[in-house]
């Protein structure tokens, strides 16, 4: 009887979870044509088009906005840079650090 009992309410739950389920509508199928819109549905359309048009030319022009402006210089950018330099030979380059540390 504590079997049976068991098996009927999840029978139970089974049933209530499955209504709303079944009730709902799947997604729209490819390839079914689309309704056929009234004259009144194209008018309010085309009006509501040119309505945001219009507004679209309300808008005021925006300045381009450059958050980092004043993180960084503002230098010409047709300004003369500085030839790279040469990298040192390693020689050299130890003889240098030698000729420091031996001066401290």
């Amino acid at each position: 009887m504590r079997i049976l009992s068991g098996m009927l309410g999840a029978v139970a739950v089974m049933a209530l979870l499955a209504g709303p389920a079944s009730a709902q509508g799947g997604p729209a199928k490819y390839g079914e044509p689309d309704k056929a819109k009234t004259p009144t549905e194209i008018a309010a359309e085309k009006d509501a088009e040119r309505a945001y048009q219009r507004s679209l030319g309300n808008i005021p022009a925006q300045k381009s906005q450059d958050p980092w402006g004043i993180a960084r210089e503002s230098a010409p950018a047709n300004a003369a840079k500085a030839p790279p330099a040469k990298p040192k030979a390693k020689n050299e380059a130890k003889a240098e650090t030698k000729a420091e540390t031996k001066s401290k």
